[in-house]
C-alpha cells in the first residue's frame, strides 16, 4: 500500500455525526504528521484538521465540532465529525507528511493522499 485509504464517508443530516477513517501503510503513516483537507464542489482544497506525534490543529471553521486521532497501532487515522453542516459538505483527503511542515495548514508539504471519501450533509 502506498497511499492513505479513507472510508466512512456518506450522507448524514445537518447536526448529525460522521467518523471518517484513513487506513496507512507503517510507510504513510510513519512520518511527521497526518493530516485532512477537503474540497467542496467548485471551491479550492482547505485545510480541516492535522496532527503530529504530540499536537494537534484546526481549521476555525470546524473547531470544537471535528476531533482528529490516531491510533499508532493500526496505523489508522480518524477524524470524529459532530454537528455537521451542509456547508461541511465536501470530499475529504487524508494526507500524510514525511517531514515537520513549515506550515501544517498548506498541502504543499504532505506528500502521502488518499483517493478521498465523499460527505454529504443535508439541510
Amino acid at each position: 500500500q502506498v497511499q492513505p485509504v479513507e472510508s466512512g464517508g456518506g450522507m448524514v443530516q445537518a447536526g448529525g455525526s460522521l467518523r471518517l477513517s484513513c487506513a496507512n501503510s507503517a510507510r504513510t503513516f510513519g512520518g511527521y504528521a497526518m493530516a485532512w483537507f477537503r474540497r467542496a464542489p467548485g471551491k479550492e482544497r482547505e485545510f480541516v484538521a492535522a496532527t503530529s506525534w504530540s499536537d494537534t490543529y484546526y481549521a476555525d471553521s470546524v473547531k470544537g465540532r471535528f476531533t482528529i486521532s490516531r491510533d499508532n497501532a493500526k496505523y489508522t487515522l480518524y477524524l470524529q465529525m459532530n454537528a455537521l453542516k451542509p456547508e461541511d459538505t465536501a470530499v475529504y483527503y487524508c494526507a500524510g507528511a514525511f517531514k515537520r511542515p513549515r506550515d501544517y495548514y498548506s498541502a504543499d508539504d504532505y506528500i502521502y493522499w488518499g483517493q478521498g471519501t465523499q460527505v454529504t450533509v443535508s439541510s
